[in-house]
């Protein structure tokens, strides 16, 4: 339906701050219809291509989770704003291996674990808690995409359960272009209650975005990562 689609839900809204409203009044709805408390999502406004100002405002009205998946502008927007205290900042996007132990070193979770060299790339890190961590599935039979195919994910679940410098909070994926996000969402639902059998507090779904946020949170998504329905319009880029 067309008011599912990111674009129409921004449509109408030209201020940051009524699309953030309309978001945020759309998941409410979405919860309330799902029979769930609100309390338990979180919206995470997506801000890549955005500059650091667009993140400030989003803080100026009351955001604190942000999302980001491009190394290194997520390093430079997240070091401008250094000063802005209590922003929580979290990698949503592919990650090379050689790359990996800079990024833990200023985001506070990662969404996209996707393979047991990753893992290790991390196992050093030095934190004071152990970094947050999302295994990420692959939702398609294209190796090309970012996540573990299904029937690998328990192997690697059990490496991260393994691995003391990392804490593994639940699954995520990105629903495949063109296809019903629900299949996509209730198949994460089912992996993740069959990993909870070993990763037993690993309950949390990272899962639902612009244009389908309603369904991921009709199958019990935790984490929303949604972009242009709240920061509109990429900036033209040279």
């Amino acid at each position: 339906m067309p008011e599912h689609a990111g674009e129409a839900l921004g449509q109408g809204h030209s201020t940051l701050a009524e699309r953030l409203s309309a978001v945020q009044a759309a998941v409410e709805d979405a919860c309330r219809a799902a029979g769930r408390d609100p309390s338990g999502v979180d919206l995470i406004p997506v801000t890549k291509f955005h500059g650091p100002e667009l993140v400030a405002a989003l803080a100026d009205l009351g955001v604190r989770r942000f999302a980001e998946s491009r190394h290194p502008e997520a390093r430079d927007k997240i070091e401008s704003l250094a000063e802005r205290e209590g922003l929580e900042w979290h990698f949503v996007g592919q990650i090379q291996t050689k790359k990996a132990r800079q990024i833990a070193q200023y985001v506070d979770a990662v969404h996209s674990i996707d393979r047991p060299g990753l893992v290790d790339a991390l196992s050093t890190i030095e934190r004071e808690l152990p970094l947050p961590v999302f295994v990420q599935v692959n939702m398609t039979p294209d190796p090309a995409r970012g996540g573990v195919q299904p029937d690998e994910l328990d192997a690697l679940v059990e490496h991260v359960l393994s691995t003391p410098a990392l804490e593994l909070k639940g699954l995520m994926c990105v629903a495949p272009l063109g296809a019903e996000p629900r299949a996509s969402f209730a198949e994460l639902r089912e992996l993740s209650s069959r990993i909870q059998s070993t990763a037993t507090s690993a309950r949390a779904l990272s899962m639902g975005m612009s244009n389908d946020f309603r369904e991921a949170i009709e199958n019990g998504a935790t984490h929303l990562r949604i972009g242009a329905a709240i920061t509109g319009k990429r900036p033209d880029r040279t």
